[in-house]
């Protein structure tokens, strides 16, 4: 029987790197979050002062090398952890694989577009990462807690987000109707913005209605948007609860995709089907 190239052994160089790369339970792998977390600060707090027109007309050409040096530093760092995973594809594509590509991608466009640079900011996403440095195995279950109610309400709240621009479509139309563009209501789609800001209890005031009826479909519409407010709550709190009677989650990390977010009782990963405990590595619960 051909083996699963998902659970052929590492080198063991690259299980340690895993281990310090991916993990936060020894002393190697801490320091290096500890770091990579400080740099991420450091490097984003650059791209914003860079972006005060005093600041950058000062000390342009130091922020500069500022944020060359953090790119190579985490262009490193990014190919460090595609050679310490077996399947560097998978961890390339997952959430972090995106972040850290998109976190050194607008240093190299600015040397072709300029003004890309300021995207950098984007660096502030890795430190979600932070979690795991600190083991905090809590705020980990609770993340994915709420990202599987969010998943499992997908279809409720798209019905629902449907029904909400129907009635701002119906709405509108009245509003087009009963104002007209001598009130400010020129057009449908003009009326439908004024419903969302309403039904939404923004209320910008750049537009309302002036006669009677008009004040009165909006009144009702204004009620609706409180009653509307409570339902996707509803969903959200419903699933929560469903996923709250789920066995909780491990910190262990796939050594194939690098994921994390597995049973505490589970042997392979539930991404990609790769063994979490091959190579001898020990369970990380």
């Amino acid at each position: 029987m051909t083996p699963d190239p998902r659970d052929t052994p590492m080198a063991p160089w690259r299980r340690d790197l895993h281990q310090i790369v991916f993990e936060a339970d020894t002393p190697a792998g801490r320091a290096f979050d500890v770091v990579l977390i400080a740099s991420i600060l450091v490097s984003v707090a650059a791209v914003m002062l860079d972006s005060v027109a005093a600041i950058h007309v000062r000390f342009g050409t130091q922020l500069l090398w500022i944020e060359w040096g953090f790119t190579l530093l985490f262009t490193l760092e990014y190919v460090v952890r595609l050679i310490s995973v077996r399947q560097a594809g998978r961890y390339a594509t997952s959430f972090f694989g995106v972040v850290d590509l998109l976190a050194i991608l607008p240093t190299y466009l600015s040397l072709f577009m300029v003004g890309t640079q300021s995207l950098l900011v984007i660096r502030a996403l890795r430190l979600l990462r932070i979690f795991r440095v600190f083991k905090l195995g809590y705020y980990v279950k609770e993340g994915q807690f709420l990202w599987n109610a969010l998943r499992a309400s997908r279809v409720k709240i798209t019905v629902f987000i449907s029904a909400v621009l129907s009635i701002a479509l119906i709405a509108g139309a009245v509003l087009y109707l009963i104002e007209g563009e001598a009130n400010g209501f020129t057009s449908i789609p003009r009326a439908m913005y004024w419903a969302v800001v309403t039904m939404t209890t923004v209320g910008y005031g750049d537009i309302a209605p002036r006669t009677v009826l008009g004040q009165i479909a909006a009144s009702g519409l204004m009620i609706l948007g409180y009653a509307i407010i409570a339902v996707p709550t509803g969903i959200l709190s419903a699933e929560l609860v469903r996923q709250a009677t789920r066995a909780p989650v491990s910190t262990q990390a796939c050594l194939a995709c690098s994921r994390q977010g597995h049973d505490h009782d589970a042997t392979h990963c539930k991404y990609c089907g790769a063994g979490l405990y091959v190579d001898g590595a020990a369970p990380n619960r």
